[in-house]
């Protein structure tokens, strides 16, 4: 039998390890808190909100609206509201204790009520009690007593749309995370005009910090910046932005993209110029080949099969690490953006940052970008 309530994986022991390790260590050579933004959703967004935390930054998230599985897509389209999943996650990942009893139940997942989460069912019945889920979200934080802000990218209901290397065309997130071959881009479709949150763009714009993902890349990341505005925010704003790199792929969304083309799929999403800092995994430094000229490094093979998974029907997919190497690395900083290659996988979990490797690149970036006179 099946347990009643469950409780979603978060990285939240890993988290209050950390926390008792620093201790009240913050970036004392800081003026002031960093003002720092997470574009993303899914998993990925609430561990860079977690890192910032420890870093005691001023965090505010942006959250991709096109979410459209599980308990999400069931409120979605039997209730009509707007997705609350990855908002539900944002919130929980600030709250101010994570051990708290509201905090567990806010998480708290219901096997035998379609798996439906409490956090998701109170957000979705906020926003039909007000009218709004910006206040369904300020409600729902100050029971949790958020040290940040969670900020939909849009309140527009939105249908995420993607399109395979070899051309297949996906309706809606949940297909298009489970594609069997790699996304080559993906578009927002709605009944009615997307417009961006305001909220959400003036935090963009006033951050020191800008960090996508990690997660995700089409299906939590990019469809903030398809949104009208988010990208204008993101070049208006006088902070940095960096990406975090995925470490492995476990969907078929990115199957197959090395690091080079992670970046390459931001660039042609609108991020062209815009990625001050980009951070990839590898558990060495990337070095030239043996002749030492990058020439010498392996092209990139962009055939159909390289894209495609390769599981039978029904299979759970390899986790594989995303490839990098030193001729992806120097082509990323030609194009203007700084590559920090640290090993910054979790050893237990191959496909988790580990915290305190992910805290320390924060703290690079941010010292980095004020030696440079970025804010």
């Amino acid at each position: 039998m099946s347990r009643p309530f469950k409780y979603d994986p978060a990285a939240t022991a890993a988290f209050a390890r950390l926390r008792e390790k620093v201790g009240d260590t913050v970036l004392h050579d800081t003026a002031a808190p960093v003002k720092a933004v997470v574009i993303g959703g899914g998993t990925g967004a609430p561990v860079s909100i977690r890192t910032l935390l420890t870093l005691e930054a001023d965090v505010s998230a942006v959250v991709a609206m096109a979410d459209d599985g599980g308990s999400t897509g069931i409120l979605r389209e039997e209730a009509g509201v707007l997705p609350p999943g990855d908002i539900r996650k944002c919130l929980a990942a600030m709250a101010a204790n994570d051990g708290d009893p509201l905090t567990r139940a806010f998480k708290c997942r219901f096997s035998f009520a379609r798996n439906h989460t409490l956090g998701n069912l109170m957000l979705s019945a906020l926003e039909d009690a007000t009218g709004s889920l910006p206040e369904a979200i300020a409600i729902c934080g100050r029971l949790l007593g958020s040290r940040g802000h969670v900020f939909p990218s849009t309140l527009e209901h939105v249908r995420l749309c993607a399109e395979t290397y070899d051309g297949v065309r996906i309706s809606g997130q949940a297909a298009a995370c489970k594609s069997r071959t790699a996304l080559r881009r993906v578009w927002l479709e709605s009944n009615e005009p997307i417009h961006a949150y305001g909220p959400a763009l003036d935090a963009i714009r006033e951050a020191d910090l800008i960090v996508l993902g990690p997660g995700s890349l089409f299906t939590s990341i990019i469809p903030n910046l398809l949104v009208p505005g988010v990208t204008d925010a993101i070049r208006a704003s006088c902070g940095v932005t960096l990406f975090v790199c995925s470490l492995a792929d476990m969907q078929g969304e990115t199957w197959g993209l090395s690091a080079l083309e992670h970046y390459e799929s931001l660039e042609r999403h609108g991020m062209g110029g815009l990625i001050d800092y980009m951070l990839i995994h590898s558990p060495g430094a990337l070095r030239p080949s043996a002749s030492g000229s990058r020439a010498d490094a392996p092209a990139l093979e962009h055939s159909v099969e390289r894209f495609r998974m390769k599981r039978d029907e029904g299979a759970m997919p390899v986790i594989r690490p995303v490839r990098a190497d030193y001729a992806d690395a120097c082509a990323i900083q030609d194009r203007g953006t700084v590559v920090l290659v640290r090993n910054v996988v979790d050893p237990l979990r191959p496909t988790w940052h580990n915290p305190e490797a992910l805290r320390d690149a924060f703290r690079s970036v941010i010292r980095l970008s004020r030696a440079r006179g970025i804010r």
